[in-house]
């Protein structure tokens, strides 16, 4: 009879861990914007910037730029060449295919032209990254997963 709430308490606890890794695991999920909205909007038909004024960005995600790479490309430039959509001495080209990817890594405006003509027909990307939201006081560390594996089969042992 001693064992059945022995039992219970140590499911309770093995819930208890799943939950707190289910919990750190879903705030830590990284976010893919695709540029535009859809799957290949990087084209002069698309309001660029209405659609990152609604949009948030954060530093450690995703922008997605799908796109014809024989007509355009996807250039990271300051913000003076975004203004004038100037191609010339740009930071980086981002194409790499047409479905490119570009991780936001710090907290700060972002700006992206395309370099074949288009950006003075609306082509042009303008995002401005904040840093991750911080995480409450009461907030729980992650656990690995080798601890995590050695809990359980430790719960399970003493089943």
């Amino acid at each position: 009879m001693e064992t059945f709430p022995k039992k219970i308490v140590l499911v309770k606890l093995f819930l208890i861990v799943v939950m707190m890794i289910v919990r750190v695991e879903s705030s830590t999920t990284t976010t893919l914007h695709r540029v535009g909205g859809g799957r290949y909007t990087w084209n002069p038909n698309v309001n660029f910037s209405d659609w990152a004024n609604h949009e948030r960005f954060y530093s450690g995600e995703w922008l997605y730029f799908g796109f014809d790479p024989t007509s355009h490309n996807v250039l990271e430039v300051n913000k003076s060449s975004y203004e004038q959509c100037i191609d010339t001495d740009f930071i980086s080209n981002v194409t790499r295919g047409g479905r490119d990817v570009f991780q936001l890594l710090q907290p700060k405006p972002y700006y992206f032209i395309c370099g074949k003509g288009y950006c003075d027909q609306g082509m042009k990307l303008a995002v401005n990254v904040l840093p991750q939201p911080s995480t409450t006081s009461n907030s729980i560390t992650l656990i690995s997963s080798s601890a995590f594996s050695f809990a359980a089969v430790s719960i399970l042992a003493l089943m």
